[in-house]
C-alpha cells in the first residue's frame, strides 16, 4: 500500500458553447460537454496525480481505484512537498442565474452575433470577424479530511475585430466583453460601429517619437502593468524559487505611497472563484499596501515553502483536470483621488495610452514591454494628436515609484491568462500619472 499523507478530489463538469463567424459568414457554431476530475495525492515525498473523465462523485470503490493510481505516480515524485495546515473557510458562492440565455437557441444567438459584426462593415474597413462563448461550469471538491466544496458559473464573452486598410496601411482594432453570467449580445450590436471608427481613424493616427516621458495611463493598459508586472511577480512560486523581483521584499517601500495592488478572487470579475483549486474558500489579497510590499499569493504549498506570515492562500487555480498552479484572479490598482481632468492637466507634455494589444514581462529580472492600442499626445495639459505603434517598457520597481495621481474611478477588462494552463482573469486600475515612462515608437511626432 503506498503512503498517503493528504489527497483531494477536483471535478469540473460543464457545457460550452460558441460561435464565429468572418466576414459576416458564420464559420463555427455548436455546444460540447467536458468533465475531468483530478486526483491528487501527496505521497511520502511529493505530489503524484491521476486524471479521469465524468466520473460518479458517489461510486466510492471508483475514487479509491483513482486515488491509488494517483499513490503511485507519487511515489516517483523527485520534488519533496508540504502543504500549510491552515483552516479553507466556508466558500461564498454567488448565484448568478442564467437561465434564459441557456435557454436561448443557438441559431437566435448567431443571428445576434451576425448582426453585431456587421455594424462593423463600415467605409474603410476590409474585414470584420467575431466571436462568442458561454460556459455552464460546475465544480466539485472534497479532500481526504471531508472537506467538501461546490460552485456553479457561468461565463460569457464576446469579441469583434475589424481591419482598416488604405493602400499598403493596415490598421486592426478590436473590442471585447467577457463577464461573469449572462450577457445580452442585443445590448452590446453598437460596439461594433465603435470597433471600426477606431480602426478607420488609426490610419490617420501619428507614431510618436520615444523616449521617456511623462504618462497616463487609461484602466485597461493600467490594469494589464497590475497583473502582468506585480500580479505574477507576486506569485508565491516566483518567489519560492527565486525568479521575482519582488523576493524578499515584505515590509519594504517598493512604490509610491499612493500605489495599493490586490488580487481578490471572491469579487464578482471574470475571474470569480469563491474556492480556489485547493478548496481553500477565496479573499482580497493586498499585495502591495500604500506602497509597501505586503503579501504574497499563494497555494498551500508555497505557503508552507515560504512561511505563513508571508501571504495569503487561496490563490491555486488550474484548468479541468490539470494540477493547481498559483495564480492571479481580479486584479487591480486601488482609486485615488483625482479626476481625469487633473490627471492629464497635471502631466501637461506626454502621451495617454489606451488599451492593450499584450506584451512581455520578465518577473525575474522585473522588465517589461507592453503594447498600447492607440493613444493621445498630451500638450499644455490637454489631449491633441491621436497616435499608435506606441508601447510602453521599463521596471516594475521604477514604474511603482513613479505613480504620482491615481484616479478615481476603476474600471476592469476580462480575459484569459496562460501560465502554462489558461485561465480567467480580469484585471482594472484607475487612470494613474506616470512622473516619467519609457514609451516606445519609431515616428517623429
Amino acid at each position: 500500500m503506498e503512503k498517503i499523507r493528504y489527497f483531494d478530489i477536483r471535478y469540473v463538469r460543464g457545457t460550452i458553447t460558441s460561435i464565429q463567424t468572418e466576414n459576416r459568414v458564420i464559420e463555427n457554431a455548436g455546444s460540447s460537454f467536458y468533465g475531468k476530475a483530478l486526483f491528487r495525492v501527496l505521497g511520502e515525498n511529493g505530489w503524484g496525480y491521476y486524471c479521469a473523465s465524468s466520473i460518479d462523485m458517489n461510486d466510492k470503490k471508483m475514487k479509491d481505484a483513482c486515488i491509488q493510481k494517483a499513490a503511485a505516480s507519487a511515489r516517483l515524485a523527485g520534488v519533496h512537498a508540504e502543504i500549510a495546515d491552515i483552516p479553507l473557510g466556508s466558500p461564498r458562492s454567488w448565484v448568478c442565474s442564467a437561465k434564459d440565455q441557456a435557454e436561448t437557441p443557438l441559431e437566435e444567438k448567431a443571428a445576434q452575433l451576425l448582426l453585431l459584426e456587421s455594424s462593423a462593415k463600415i467605409p474603410g474597413i476590409s474585414s470584420t470577424s467575431a466571436r462568442y462563448s458561454e460556459q455552464y461550469q460546475d465544480v466539485i471538491f472534497e479532500d481526504c479530511n471531508g472537506y467538501s466544496a461546490t460552485s456553479s458559473v457561468c461565463r460569457t464573452l464576446f469579441t469583434i475585430s475589424a481591419i482598416a486598410n488604405r493602400g499598403a496601411d493596415m490598421q486592426m482594432n478590436y473590442e471585447q466583453e467577457a463577464v461573469v453570467g449572462p450577457l445580452s449580445l442585443k445590448e452590446y450590436i453598437p460596439y461594433g460601429e465603435k470597433c471600426a471608427k477606431r480602426a478607420v481613424e488609426l490610419l490617420d493616427a501619428s507614431v510618436v517619437s520615444g523616449g521617456r516621458m511623462p504618462a497616463v495611463l487609461d484602466p485597461a493598459i493600467g490594469g494589464v502593468f497590475a497583473h502582468e508586472a506585480v500580479g505574477h511577480a507576486s506569485e508565491g512560486d516566483a518567489v519560492r524559487d527565486g525568479v521575482s523581483v519582488l523576493a524578499g521584499k515584505l515590509g519594504e517601500q517598493v512604490g509610491s505611497s499612493l500605489v495599493t495592488i490586490i488580487d481578490d478572487p471572491s469579487m464578482h470579475g471574470y475571474g470569480y472563484e469563491p474556492f480556489d483549486a485547493e478548496g481553500v474558500s477565496t479573499g482580497p489579497t493586498e499585495l502591495i499596501k500604500s506602497g509597501i510590499m505586503h503579501k504574497y499569493m499563494h497555494s498551500r504549498e508555497t505557503l508552507a515553502a515560504v512561511g505563513l506570515e508571508t501571504g495569503d492562500a487561496g490563490h491555486a487555480r488550474a484548468e479541468p483536470g490539470m494540477q493547481p498552479l498559483v495564480r492571479m484572479s481580479n486584479t487591480y490598482i486601488k482609486e485615488g483621488d483625482s479626476s481625469y481632468d487633473e490627471i492629464i492637466a497635471e502631466c501637461k507634455k506626454g502621451v495617454l495610452l489606451i488599451g492593450s494589444r499584450g506584451g512581455q514581462v520578465d518577473p525575474g529580472r522585473g522588465a517589461f514591454q507592453f503594447n498600447a492600442k492607440y493613444g493621445y499626445l498630451i500638450e499644455n495639459g490637454e489631449t491633441t494628436k491621436m497616435i499608435r505603434d506606441v508601447s510602453l517598457s521599463g521596471d516594475i520597481l521604477s514604474v511603482l515609484h513613479n505613480i504620482a495621481l491615481c484616479g478615481k474611478e476603476r474600471k476592469m477588462s476580462s480575459g484569459m491568462c496562460g501560465k502554462g494552463q489558461s485561465v480567467p482573469v480580469s484585471d482594472g486600475a484607475p487612470h494613474v500619472y506616470l512622473t516619467e515612462a519609457l514609451v516606445g515608437g519609431g515616428g517623429s511626432v
